[in-house]
């Protein structure tokens, strides 16, 4: 019986401790709430129970040790509290037990790592401590033990799994040791996830090649060191390598241009010293590339292949030692960049794991971890380097981007206007270079910019006035002695008073610049028509001697300043010219 999703309420369920024949049960995504019903240990003959995906909440009954024939338990995505009682040991012939998201605490117990027919276990993001078990047998397929407070050393019995095509033991920052070497007989693994734990020496050089099957290989957020393996080999199916929070060094290997299927390369605060690797240009289907905080060096000269990069959505290489001019042949050949993506979906493997990319990056100012990552997320930073030269106009083109920053550089000539054409920017950081000149009036028109930062260079001139200006303060401008406006409380004076935006009429259209029917021959013809009459009136005037007050008034006036031209003369002398 199948009620998945149908909005039943709890009364509903008193009628199913009758139904003692069932051997299916799904009520998974519904909004039960309460504690999981005693009755259902009535339904002995079950053999799949899905109660995920509402809100039942206290403990699991322990009536449900009375389900001996369950191979399928799913009570994931509740509020479910407690231990896991030993009377759910009866439970012999799981197959597959998803408690994932829910508030389970103490330690994980031993039993579960004893079922003999277990594949799949799933308790990520509850509350269990202390350490994980060793294994009883080798069946498991699937573990993830993830977002937890375990510690400890990894089990050895987990490297004997030999039918593992999953592993995830993220986000427990009290697991200890060193990843064995014997990880790589797990040739069926397709997901390998031990990010953001306490593990450390080495990173294994076989687990370049030791999988055609790996897509997944998170190793972020630990304290390992060494090199990164240079034994990546062609006909890979890696398409998400996340090294970052490491403590790597040497080379970026190119043995890493042999994964043709990577869509996400993350190395960035590490201790890299290398020169910006171009060979990854080729990789056709690379979207993401961190290499933020390392110790790259060198100019960043721009495309030597043809399409470089041209899948590329979030491109972060600050905080390095990158020189000479911003990498303008990038900026060409940056088309994701240039282009909206209107699909609000996230990034994952497309396998069957159906496992969910992760990045840590700055946003807006702040470095935070997504745990999803939009599809339509575009950013550029190249801060924290020393670029040098000016900001190019072809920057315009990347209309697409949301978040761009080369702050903290040693960019010099004016603000590009061209950056009025990307619509969609969020965050502008420009900060702590040598810009000098105005703020372009036509960022104003970046309706979606909730971060401005032209702080300490050598700008000056009025700030722009405008809805969207007005919402930034005195800390966005900062640092530019020569600005005026509220937000740097300086009044402007004389020239320095704010102008009003370029017009944006065509050349060829007389009737948009003073409104309808009256365009600029209009103006012309008037114009010259008033001067013909001035000119036959002013002679007539003079000629006439009427109206004699007006005469006399030119005349007194052009006396006074005649002799006033003449006294200064007398004092101060001739002047040259």
């Amino acid at each position: 019986m199948s009620l998945r999703n149908c909005n039943i309420i709890r009364s509903d369920l008193a009628l199913l401790g009758n139904l003692t024949q069932l051997t299916y049960l799904d009520l998974s995504s519904n909004n039960f709430s309460g504690q999981i019903p005693s009755l259902l240990g009535n339904l002995v003959q079950l053999r799949s129970l899905f109660l995920g995906s509402n809100k039942f909440m206290g403990q699991v009954p322990d009536s449900l040790s009375s389900l001996v024939n369950l191979s399928y338990l799913d009570l994931s995505n509740n509020q479910l509290v407690g231990v896991i009682h030993s009377q759910l040991n009866t439970l012999s012939n799981l197959r597959s037990l998803y408690l994932s998201n829910n508030l389970f605490n103490g330690t994980i117990p031993s039993f579960l790592f004893a079922l003999p027919s277990l594949d799949d276990l799933d308790l990520h993001n509850n509350n269990f401590i202390g350490n994980i078990s060793e294994l009883q047998h080798d069946s498991l397929r699937f573990l993830d033990l993830s977002s937890n407070h375990l510690r400890g050393p990894i089990p050895s019995s987990i490297f004997k799994q030999e039918n593992l095509t999953t592993l995830i033991l993220a986000s427990n920052s009290n697991l200890t040791g060193e990843i064995s070497s014997y990880i790589c007989k797990l040739r069926f693994l397709r997901v390998l996830d031990l990010s953001t734990t306490s593990l450390s020496g080495s990173m294994p050089q076989c687990l370049g090649n030791f999988s055609s099957m790996l897509s997944v290989l998170h190793l972020g957020m630990n304290n390992l060191q060494g090199t990164i393996p240079s034994t990546f080999t062609k006909d890979n199916s890696l398409k998400y390598l996340n090294l970052n929070g490491n403590e790597f060094e040497g080379k970026i290997p190119s043995s890493i241009n042999n994964c043709a299927m990577l869509e996400v390369l993350d190395l960035g605060n590490n201790k890299i010293e290398d020169t910006f690797p171009y060979f990854l240009e080729t990789l056709p289907k690379l979207q993401i590339l961190v290499l933020k905080s390392n110790k790259l060096q060198g100019f960043v000269k721009g495309p030597t292949a043809y399409n470089s990069f041209s899948k590329l959505r979030i491109l972060d290489i600050s905080d390095n030692n990158f020189s000479g001019p911003l990498p303008t042949g990038y900026f060409n050949s940056l088309e994701a960049m240039m282009a909206s993506d209107q699909n609000m979906i996230y990034m994952r493997a497309t396998n069957y794991t159906g496992y969910v990319y992760s990045i840590k990056m700055t946003w807006k100012g702040v470095e935070i971890e997504f745990m999803k990552i939009r599809s339509t997320i575009r950013v550029l930073d190249l801060s924290n380097n020393n670029f040098t030269g000016e900001i190019p106009k072809v920057i315009g083109k990347l209309k697409a981007l949301q978040q761009l920053n080369l702050s903290h550089n040693s960019l010099i000539g004016h603000i590009q206007s061209s950056l009025e054409k990307l619509t969609n920017l969020e965050s502008l950081d420009l900060s702590s270079n040598l810009l000098t000149g105005r703020i372009p009036t036509q960022l104003g028109d970046l309706t979606f910019l909730a971060i401005l930062n032209l702080s300490h260079n050598q700008l000056e001139g009025p700030i722009p006035s405008g809805e969207q200006f007005n919402t930034f303060d005195a800390s966005s401008f900062e640092g530019n002695l020569g600005l005026c406006g509220s937000q740097v409380l300086k009044q402007c004076y004389g020239d320095e008073a704010p102008s009003l935006p370029p017009s944006s009429f065509d050349e060829g259209d007389d009737s948009t610049l003073f409104g309808e029917g009256f365009g600029w021959k209009a103006v012309t013809v008037g114009y010259g028509c008033g001067f013909v009459f001035g000119v036959a009136t002013g002679y007539v005037v003079f000629r006439t001697k009427k109206p004699l007050w007006f005469l006399r008034m030119v005349e007194d006036k052009w006396n006074l300043q005649s002799k006033k031209t003449k006294k200064n003369a007398g004092r101060y002398g001739a002047r040259r010219n």
